[in-house]
């Protein structure tokens, strides 16, 4: 009976890092998804004249068209700026890249939050709903993430953190 409650027990555990792992990997896609349609306009968010390899700007378009609320100016005097576009066409790119792989999944998971929390603010408030949207659930879920130490289930984590500069300094976990 024991050795029965066990498996048991050792299945969900299994079943939980797959859960886990699974959604690191599908919300690393997202930001990756979001990075290469907007570098090369693959006709989803980004047309291919938008494209930033073509001059386009990938915030332009959100800054001036979607921010609303009480920080609308803010975030609209952002829309085109070229260092805005840098930085975030980069953090797309290493956010979602930390997340595919299970590496730096916590900077990753700072990152990705400081950037959904900052999406969430410019539209604030949500459309569809007084206070909740995407943005806060993809929060909830990168810090589930990071606590979870999804970053060493079916990734390169476990490596990772192995590094002998890793365990010497466990904030690059």
């Amino acid at each position: 009976m024991k050795k029965r409650v066990n498996e048991k027990r050792m299945s969900l555990g299994r079943k939980r890092k797959f859960i886990w792992a699974g959604l690191r990997i599908l919300l690393g896609a997202v930001f990756l998804w979001a990075f290469f349609d907007k570098l090369l306009g693959l006709g989803f968010s980004t047309t291919f004249e938008k494209a930033w390899v073509n001059g386009g700007s990938p915030t332009y378009g959100f800054l001036t068209s979607s921010v609303r609320g009480p920080f609308a100016d803010f975030f609209g005097a952002l829309a085109g700026q070229v260092w805005v576009d840098w930085v975030f066409m980069f953090g797309l790119l290493l956010i979602g890249l930390a997340l595919v792989l299970g590496v730096l999944v916590n900077f990753a998971s700072l990152f990705g939050g400081i950037m959904m929390f900052l999406m969430w603010i410019a539209v604030f408030p949500p459309k569809t709903n007084p206070f909740v949207d995407d943005h806060l659930i993809y929060i909830l879920v990168l810090a589930g993430i990071s606590v979870v130490h999804a970053g060493r289930y079916f990734g390169f984590g476990t490596w990772w953190h192995n590094l002998s500069v890793v365990r010497k300094y466990k904030w690059l976990e």
